[in-house]
């Protein structure tokens, strides 16, 4: 009888585990990455043309996005995409970002979080970490074209001092 009963577990957990993971792993079928940003409230045009396949947990909102490579697009100032994107998606916000830059002159800063005012404003908030950078929500109502990785004259925040050479080494 005990034999029996384990026969049934079997394809009970196999079949848990293909649509679990049917559920999460998401870029071929109808569903896009762009359609689940809308349903969250959010503009479809925060990420870049040429995602290749992303996924997103239903329950806790982590999705992680993949492009064939990093690339910059322009809105009102330049943005850096790294190939993999992570965050977690809430209604009419997007936090624990990674992978995601904005320029600010000559400077780097990581996108930490991106949230719209619900009901909006019309202006879209991005968490640099230092500020509160505000642009028109009109500018991400579709995905921005991504040009390949160019950053041969910006200095990147999170560069160290010491690696470049402003600072003498310690212990001189």
């Amino acid at each position: 009888m005990a034999y029996a009963g384990g026969v049934w577990i079997l394809p009970l957990v196999a079949a848990w585990w293909w649509l679990s993971t049917a559920a999460t792993v998401r870029g071929s079928n109808s569903t896009t990455i762009y359609d689940e940003l809308r349903a969250q409230g959010l503009p479809e045009g925060l990420l870049p043309k040429g995602i290749a396949k992303y996924s997103l947990n239903g329950t806790s909102g982590e999705f992680e996005v993949w492009m064939p490579e990093p690339c910059n697009a322009k809105f009102e100032n330049e943005v850096h995409y790294d190939s993999n994107i992570k965050g977690i998606l809430g209604f009419g916000r997007i936090g624990k970002l990674s992978g995601m830059s904005a320029q600010e002159l000559f400077l780097w800063f990581p996108v930490k979080g991106i949230r719209v005012d619900v009901p909006t404003s019309g202006l879209i908030h991005f968490d640099v970490g230092v500020a509160d950078k505000q642009l028109s929500l009109s500018l991400f109502e579709d995905p921005p074209d991504c040009s390949p990785e160019v950053r041969l004259s910006s200095f990147n925040v999170l560069t160290p001092f010491f690696d470049l050479g402003f600072f003498p080494p310690l212990g001189i």
